[in-house]
């Protein structure tokens, strides 16, 4: 019995829960959910980031995290439903505009932070751009710990599940979208 009680207090001690977040969808973030990741799911998204050799590795690691835990939301929220910009799931349960997308990355990359993945990058709140009067677009905000650029990982482009595409800062706010890359 003492081994027993012993073996929990070790599994508690290391950490060896899973960890939870709360997302939004249905544009504006006018729903939001509980999302819970599993160990194995953690332990997945974690891999992406051993020994990584830079920065740019990093972002590319971030890239692929970033697809893996909107994956892991979407089969626990409508999320799944989400599609490529705003047009393609205009009314579907689950559909996010960019204003979600920006804060549920944000999310994804502060349990990265917390988790201490990020090595070359820190995690900024998110940012907009607003080409145009009525074409504002917020994204989620990392900054080199190193060098001090900052970059914009924004999954509002694509499907649910993909991964996300990363700019330099200078480049999303004069319009860059992932063909132009």
């Amino acid at each position: 019995m003492r081994l027993v009680f012993f073996l929990l207090f070790v599994c508690i001690s290391l950490g060896a829960t899973a960890d939870e977040l709360t997302i939004c969808y249905n544009y504006g973030c006018t729903a939001k959910a509980t999302v819970v990741f599993s160990e194995k799911q953690l332990l997945q998204v974690g891999t992406l980031f051993k020994t990584l050799p830079s920065a740019e590795t990093e972002r590319t690691s971030i890239s692929k995290a970033i697809g893996l835990f909107e994956s892991f939301s979407g089969q626990q929220t409508p999320t799944q439903n989400d599609r490529g910009g705003n047009v393609n799931d205009d009314g579907v349960d689950g559909r996010m505009d960019c204003i979600d997308h920006a804060h549920n990355t944000t999310a994804y990359l502060r349990l990265m932070e917390e988790r201490g993945w990020l090595k070359f990058h820190r995690v900024q709140e998110p940012v907009r751009r607003a080409p145009f009067i009525v074409n504002d677009h917020w994204a989620a905000r990392i900054q080199g710990k190193q060098s001090g650029q900052e970059f914009i990982v924004d999954s509002w482009f694509f499907d649910n599940g993909h991964s996300a595409a990363v700019f330099t800062l200078d480049d999303w706010l004069s319009g860059a979208s992932p063909g132009e890359q």
